[in-house]
C-alpha cells in the first residue's frame, strides 16, 4: 500500500483499474458464454477498456456521466463508420487519415476531448481492422453499448472517484495567499504567496494539454493561471520602501478584498456574487480618488527637476494602478467562472453564457483558428499521427495479418513527438511485450486449453494492464497488455502461445511505421518547435502592445476613437495558445532539454507579461474622457518608445529561433521622461494650473512600455541560455 500510494497518488489509476477488473471480464463473460456471439464479447471488452482505462474525466459525478456518455455516443458513430469501410483497404486506410487527424486535432479545443482521443480512435480501429459486412453493426454495436452502459453504471457505484478540481483548488490559495501579502506583507507572507503561485503554475502545466474543457467555467477559470503569476511578479518587483500615500495604500486593501472574495465565490459558487462585486466597486472607486489626487498632487516646474518630481510624485499610484488592473481581471474571471456554474441545467442545455462570454461554439472556433498555423505543434502532432495510422492500417491490409488492429495500436502506442523519442519508445513497447508474451506462453503451456483457469486469470491481467503504465512504466503497461491479449484470445479461440507470437510480429510491424513516420514528418521535436512558438508569441504580443499604445496615444487629444487593437489581441492570443501546447510538448518529451527548465519557464512567462501589459494600456485608455486639444508632442514621444521596445522583442524572437544574437536590453532614456513630461506640461494642463487626468494617463502609459523595458532584464540571461 505504501508503494501504491507513491506511485499512484490518490489511487486515480487503482481506480481505473479496480473497475475494468470487475467489468471487463464480467462483459466478456456475458457476450461469449451467456450470449454466445464472440464479436459481440470482442467489442464489448475492448469497449470496456476504452471506457473505463483509457479515460478519465475529471469534475462533478454529473459531468463526468456527461461527458461519458456522449464518449460513448461518438464511439458508437466510430465504430459504424469503421466497420463500412472496413472490407476497402484503400478506404479503409483514406478514412483512417481522415477520422485519425479528426480526433487528434479536435483535442485543441478542449481537455476533455484531448483526454478521449485513444478511447475515440480504438472504437474506430478495432471495427476498421476486423473486416465485416453491414449485417455485423448490430452485434459490434451491441457489444459496445453493453460496455457503455456497464462502465456508466461503475463509474457511479463501483468505488467512485472524489470530485476533484485541483487547478480550482490551487487557484483559490493563491488568491488568498496573495490577498495577504498585499494586506500585510512580510517574510512568512512573501514566502506563502511565492510558494502558492508556483504550486498553481507546475499544477497548470502538469498536463500534456490546458487542464481545461469547453464549459464555460473551466474557460474562464483557466485564464486566472496568467494572471495570478502576472500580479506575483507584480508584487514582487514593487519596491519595499516607497513613500507612504493613504491613496496607494486604499487601492491595495481594496485590491486584497477582491481576491479574498474571490477565492470565497470561487470555493463556492452559490452564495452569490454581491460581496465580490461589492469589493469590486470599492477597487474602482479607489482607483478613481487614486487617479484624481495624483491628478491634484502632480508638480509644477521647470527642466529635469519638474521631470524627477513627476515620476517620482506618480510611482507609487502607478505601481497601484498595474496590480489594481491585474486585480479586476481576476475578479471579473472569477465572476463569469461563479455565474456559469449557477445556471439552471435548462440554460447549460441551451448553451445560454453569462453576459460577456462567448459561446461554446465560438469558444471552439477560435482555439481551433490558433492552430492552423503550419508551425503548430498540436497540427503537426495531428498530420503526423493520423498518416501512421493509416499506413499502418494499409500495411495490416496489404499484409493480411491475423489480428491488424494490433498494427494499428502499435503505431498509436508508441508514436511520439519526434523520432528519437518514438524510437526509445519501439523499443520498451518491444521488451514489453516480449515480457508479457514469455509469462503469458509460460502460463498458457501450464494450464493447456483448461479455460476455467484462464477465466480467473483474466481479471488479475486486467487489473495489472491497467494499472502498470501509469504507476509502473510503459513497457510494463505492454506488458500487461500482452498477457491480457493473450488471455482473452486463448479464451475466444484456444490456440496457446501463437497468439502471443503474432501480437510481438503485429506490434514490430506497427512499431517501424510510427517511426518511419517519425522520421518523416518531425525528427526534430518539440525542442526546436518551441523557439519558434516563442518568436512568434513575442513579435505578437508586442505589435498588440504597440497597437494598444498607439490607440491610447490617438485617443489623448479627445478626436475620433481610432479602430480597437482587437484583432492584434486575438492574433496574440492565438500565438500564446500555440506556446502553450508546444511548451507542455516540450515538457512531456523524454530524455534530457538542451534547455533548463527555469530558463524556458521564464521566456513563457515573459510574453503572458507583455500581453498583460498591452491589456492594461488598452484598459486604462478605454475609459479616458480627454477633452479636444494638442497633444502631438506627447503622442509622438509615446509611439516612439513603443516602436523601440516592439522592435526589441521582435529581436528577441529573431534570437530564440537563431536568427541573431540575443540583444542587449534597452538601456534607459534619461530625457525620456523629461520629454513626455515637458509634453504633458505644455500640452495636458489645464488653465487653473492643475494636472487632467489625461496627463496623468499619458505618464501611466510611459510606465507601462517602462515596465516591458525592465522585464528584458529578467529575459535576456535564459534566452542566451537556451539559444547557447
Amino acid at each position: 500500500m505504501r508503494w501504491l500510494r507513491e506511485h499512484d497518488p490518490g489511487f486515480v489509476a487503482t481506480r481505473r483499474a479496480a473497475r475494468a477488473a470487475v467489468v471487463m471480464p464480467a462483459m466478456f463473460a456475458l457476450g461469449d458464454r451467456v450470449i454466445g456471439n464472440p464479436l459481440l464479447a470482442t467489442f464489448a471488452a475492448f469497449g470496456c477498456f476504452a471506457l473505463l482505462v483509457l479515460v478519465d474525466f475529471a469534475g462533478t459525478m454529473r459531468e463526468r456521466l456527461e461527458a461519458e456518455a456522449t464518449l460513448a455516443a461518438t464511439g458508437a458513430l466510430l465504430v459504424c463508420l469503421g466497420t463500412l469501410v472496413s472490407r476497402s483497404t484503400a478506404l479503409a486506410a483514406i478514412t483512417m487519415v481522415i477520422v485519425g487527424f479528426a480526433v487528434l486535432f479536435s483535442g485543441v479545443v478542449s481537455s476533455v476531448l484531448a483526454g478521449a482521443t485513444t478511447s475515440l480512435l480504438l472504437a474506430f480501429i478495432l471495427a476498421v481492422s476486423l473486416p465485416g459486412p453491414v449485417s455485423s453493426i448490430p452485434d459490434r454495436l451491441a457489444g459496445w453499448g453493453m460496455a457503455s452502459g456497464a462502465a456508466l453504471l461503475a463509474i457511479v457505484v463501483l468505488w467512485p472517484t472524489p470530485v476533484r478540481n485541483p487547478l480550482r483548488a490551487a487557484a483559490i490559495d493563491a488568491c488568498r495567499a496573495l490577498a495577504a501579502r498585499l494586506s500585510s506583507p512580510g517574510q512568512a507572507t512573501v514566502e506563502r504567496a511565492s510558494d502558492a503561485v508556483n504550486r498553481l503554475h507546475d499544477l497548470f502545466f502538469a498536463t500534456p494539454y490546458r487542464p481545461t474543457g469547453l464549459s464555460t467555467p473551466a474557460r474562464t477559470l483557466v485564464r486566472l493561471v496568467d494572471e495570478l503569476r502576472w500580479l506575483s511578479d507584480i508584487v514582487a518587483m514593487t519596491p519595499s520602501r516607497m513613500p507612504k500615500d493613504a491613496r496607494v495604500h486604499a487601492v491595495k486593501c481594496a485590491a486584497a478584498l477582491v481576491l479574498e472574495r474571490g477565492a470565497d465565490l470561487l470555493a463556492d459558487p452559490r452564495r452569490g456574487p454581491d460581496e465580490l462585486r461589492e469589493a469590486q466597486g470599492r477597487l474602482a472607486g479607489e482607483l478613481v480618488e487614486l487617479e484624481r489626487g495624483a491628478a491634484l498632487a502632480l508638480p509644477g516646474g521647470d527642466g529635469e527637476q519638474l521631470s524627477g518630481e513627476v515620476v517620482s510624485a506618480l510611482d507609487p499610484s502607478f505601481r497601484a494602478q498595474e496590480l489594481s488592473f491585474i486585480v479586476a481581471q481576476v475578479g471579473t474571471n472569477i465572476d463569469f467562472a461563479a455565474a456559469a456554474e449557477r445556471r439552471s441545467w435548462l440554460d447549460r442545455l441551451a448553451g445560454r453564457q453569462p453576459k460577456g462570454l462567448s459561446t461554446t461554439l465560438s469558444a471552439a472556433q477560435e482555439r481551433a483558428g490558433s492552430f492552423t498555423e503550419r508551425e503548430a505543434v498540436w497540427l503537426q502532432n495531428s498530420v503526423r499521427g493520423a498518416v501512421g495510422l493509416g499506413l499502418a492500417v494499409l500495411v495490416s491490409k496489404v499484409a493480411s495479418v491475423d489480428h491488424a488492429f494490433w498494427v494499428v495500436l502499435g503505431t498509436l502506442s508508441v508514436l511520439r513527438s519526434n523520432a528519437l523519442n518514438t524510437g526509445q519508445n519501439v523499443v520498451r513497447g518491444l521488451l514489453g511485450t516480449i515480457v508479457g508474451f514469455v509469462v503469458g506462453a509460460g502460463l498458457v503451456s501450464l494450464i493447456g486449453t483448461n479455460t476455467t483457469l484462464l477465466w480467473f486469470l483474466l481479471p488479475p491481467a486486467v487489473l495489472l494492464a491497467a494499472l502498470a503504465p501509469a504507476a509502473v512504466s510503459f513497457a510494463a503497461g505492454q506488458a500487461a497488455f500482452t498477457l491480457t491479449l493473450l488471455i482473452l484470445f486463448n479464451i475466444l479461440q484456444p490456440e496457446g502461445w501463437r497468439v502471443g507470437l503474432v501480437r510481438i510480429e503485429d506490434i514490430a510491424l506497427g512499431s517501424a511505421v510510427s517511426l518511419c513516420v517519425g522520421l518523416l514528418f518531425w525528427p526534430r521535436g518539440a525542442g526546436a518547435a518551441l523557439g519558434r512558438a516563442l518568436a512568434d508569441a513575442y513579435a505578437a504580443s508586442a505589435g498588440y502592445l504597440a497597437r494598444a499604445v498607439e490607440y491610447g496615444a490617438s485617443r489623448c487629444d479627445g478626436g475620433a476613437s481610432p479602430p480597437s487593437p482587437a484583432p492584434d489581441a486575438g492574433s496574440a492570443a492565438a500565438a500564446a495558445r500555440r506556446l502553450d501546447d508546444t511548451f507542455r510538448s516540450y515538457l512531456a518529451e523524454r530524455g534530457a532539454k538542451p534547455a533548463a527548465m527555469a530558463d524556458v519557464a521564464t521566456l513563457v512567462t515573459g510574453v503572458a507579461g507583455l500581453r498583460l501589459a498591452a491589456d492594461a494600456v488598452l484598459a486604462l485608455w478605454q475609459r479616458d474622457d480627454s477633452a479636444a486639444g494638442d497633444r502631438t508632442a506627447a503622442r509622438r514621444e509615446l509611439m516612439a518608445e513603443a516602436g523601440q521596445i516592439s522592435d526589441w522583442y521582435d529581436a528577441l524572437g529573431a534570437s530564440l529561433i537563431r536568427q541573431a544574437a540575443v540583444p542587449e536590453p534597452l538601456s534607459v532614456d534619461g530625457q525620456a521622461d523629461a520629454r513626455l513630461v515637458e509634453a504633458v506640461r505644455n500640452d495636458l494642463l489645464s488653465p487653473n494650473g492643475e494636472a487632467t487626468a489625461t496627463g496623468v494617463r499619458v505618464i501611466w502609459t510611459g510606465d507601462h512600455l517602462d515596465a516591458t523595458r525592465r522585464l528584458q532584464d529578467t529575459l535576456v540571461g535564459p534566452a542566451r541560455a537556451a539559444t547557447s
